[in-house]
């Protein structure tokens, strides 16, 4: 704001201003000026004073400016420390590749669990935007300021104390002026008295007389000349004071008063811009915190409770409802048309045989047995239920196609490296790259080759094949001898049980007595299954664990129950003897009229 205002001195000020100045009244620009001023023109030490409070106030403004500097830069360091734990956090829970955590997020709350992650890392972005833009257009700018602040303060208070020390010289040398022309006016006094005196005494000579005139005319000679030397030097003093105190001193102070004006007005304009790099990430944050709404919002429970039917669902059939038997009067078995019995046509009922049927029962029977270890399992992943086995094998042949497809892009790259070479010998010999090609070449070919094993394997659960041939079963059973230890023959440490478990109990018997149970007794007199077929045993397989049983290579059985997809076919030797047997160990014969025992072995034999 700027004020022009006449002042009109009251009489003590009146008479030094007409002394100084000659004149009245006086125009003063400002009335910061006027404050600070009139003091100044009261005392001839107020000047001085007053700059040294003008330059502590300055210097504290400064102090100011650097302090608020300071508390933006720390404002930054605290963003970024903000954004780099939140991005620490963010990668700290986000899911492992090749891991099971990575399998987990199909759910839809682990979906929006991790585009939450993803948000938060573009929200720790927002926070290091703040600290940039705040390091670069209010630290680094106020940084520059404050030095140019510094300069130019400098040189304005160097400007006022060169003008103060020059009216401070003007003033020395009018004193001095005048302290000359005051003894100059007293010596002339003195020198008029005495030749007045000289002159009155008639004792004096006439030459002492005029001794005393002429020395009398000398003194008032001197004291003239000390007068207007006086006088000029006053006039040129007041000329200077003057224009150091209404031209010089204003001036000063009003550059003074707009580099501190300047210095107020940048600071709250930083201040404004503080508020304003705050309020330019607000709507992208708002984006970040409407994208993790959005994710909540898309968890779909009943989809995720279908994702966990699909991993898990088995296959299996629920078994069927189980027969009242009435103990209250003798048994009567009906003999199905297909049994053995049937078969002799003798009309004598199958009797009851050693091993328990649980052929509906096993898998939710209750057993000592411990969890299959990694890689422990068949190759084929017989040991499996249905649908896990299926889903087990797709993800299988998958894996090696995506193996077949690296080895073929590997082979691509050589074969194009093997061009340039050839086009350029001097950038390689071609040769050096055809080992490697053969390398890959047979890579290839056994991922083929265990595409097709295990594609056969799947075409069979999924029932495109209705009948494993000799060679597949041959080939599974290979396998499972090479990758598994409870079915080859001298097995003893670990045994293969129907529902794919491994039990650590070692028998020496090759067929084991199940203790009976209470939940067993309820079904000792359950009727026995009818044959459907026929099977020859490929190999020998000692069946240890409960409801296995033992069969040597090239004998023949009668089969009671296909393969349901698990890996296990349910066989029977004679009436007391029946259990289950790797599918691979085993080809089958389905017929719905079986054979006798002894006439199928004296006619294969």
């Amino acid at each position: 704001m700027h004020f022009q205002t006449i002042c009109t001195f009251s009489s003590p000020h009146l008479e030094l201003c007409a002394a100084l100045c000659g004149q009245f009244t006086i125009l003063i620009p400002e009335l910061w000026i006027v404050e600070i001023l009139l003091p100044m023109l009261c005392t001839r030490t107020g000047s001085q004073d007053q700059f040294d409070n003008l330059e502590k106030h300055t210097q504290w403004g400064i102090d100011v400016l650097e302090k608020y500097i300071k508390f933006v830069k720390e404002r930054t360091e605290i963003e970024i420390s903000y954004a780099k734990q939140l991005r620490n956090l963010s990668k700290k829970y986000q899911p492992k590749k090749n891991s099971k955590e990575e399998e987990e997020y199909k759910y839809t709350s682990c979906k929006a669990f991790l585009a939450t992650l993803n948000e938060m890392n573009d929200y720790a972005g927002q926070h290091e935007v703040i600290s940039e833009n705040m390091t670069c257009q209010i630290t680094a700018e106020l940084a520059r300021y404050v030095q140019e602040l510094k300069q130019e303060r400098k040189s304005h208070f160097h400007e006022g104390r060169k003008a103060q020390q020059h009216i401070e010289t003007c003033w020395k040398q009018l004193e001095a002026s005048k302290r000359r022309f005051e003894r100059d006016c007293k010596e002339a006094d003195r020198a008029q008295q005495y030749f007045e005196k000289m002159d009155a005494d008639i004792n004096v000579t006439k030459a002492d007389v005029e001794k005393a005139r002429s020395q009398a005319q000398l003194r008032h000679q001197m004291a003239e000349e000390s007068k207007g030397e006086y006088s000029s030097i006053l006039q040129k003093f007041n000329h200077e004071q003057h224009e150091h105190y209404y031209t010089h001193i204003p001036n000063i102070f009003q550059k003074i008063q707009d580099m501190e004006e300047r210095r107020i007005v940048r600071i709250g304009e930083s201040m404004k811009t503080f508020a304003e790099i705050d309020r330019q990430v607000i709507p992208i944050i708002g984006k970040c915190l409407d994208g993790i709404t959005k994710a909540a919002e898309s968890i779909d429970q009943q989809n995720d409770s279908q994702l966990v039917i699909e991993a898990f669902k088995s296959g299996f059939e629920p078994p069927g409802d189980i027969d009242f038997e009435d103990f209250t009067q003798p048994m009567k078995r009906t003999v199905s048309e297909s049994s053995l019995s049937n078969s002799r046509g003798d009309g004598k009922s199958e009797p009851k045989f050693g091993g328990k049927s649980k052929g509906k029962l096993w898998p939710f029977i209750k057993k000592n047995k411990l969890s299959l270890k990694l890689g422990a399992g068949p190759e084929d992943f017989s040991n499996l239920p249905p649908e896990q086995r299926r889903k087990k094998l797709q993800q299988k042949v998958d894996e090696l196609n995506r193996d077949i497809q690296k080895e073929m892009d590997q082979r691509d790259a050589l074969t194009k490296m093997k061009d340039v070479y050839i086009k350029n010998p001097q950038m390689g010999d071609p040769g050096s790259v055809d080992h490697r090609l053969a390398e890959l070449g047979q890579n290839m070919e056994k991922l083929r080759l265990e595409v097709q094993k295990f594609e056969g394997w799947l075409a069979e659960v999924e029932g495109r094949l209705p009948m494993r041939t000799e060679q597949t079963r041959r080939q599974s059973g290979l396998y499972e001898t090479q990758n598994t230890s409870a079915v080859n023959n001298c097995a003893q440490d670990r045994e293969s049980s129907p529902d794919g478990s491994y039990t650590e109990e070692q028998s020496q018997e090759s067929e084991m007595k199940v203790p009976a149970t209470d939940f067993d007794d309820e079904f000792d007199d359950e009727e026995p299954l009818p044959t459907i077929g026929t099977c020859k045993a490929l190999y020998t397989f000692e069946g240890q664990n409960e409801g296995t049983i033992s069969v040597a290579e090239g004998e023949m059985l009668y089969v009671i129950e296909e393969d349901k997809g698990d890996g296990w076919t349910r066989i029977r030797r004679n009436e007391d003897e029946e259990g289950y047997v790797p599918t691979s160990y085993v080809e089958v014969y389905l017929d719905k009229n079986a054979k006798d025992v002894s006439q199928i072995t004296s006619e294969n034999l």
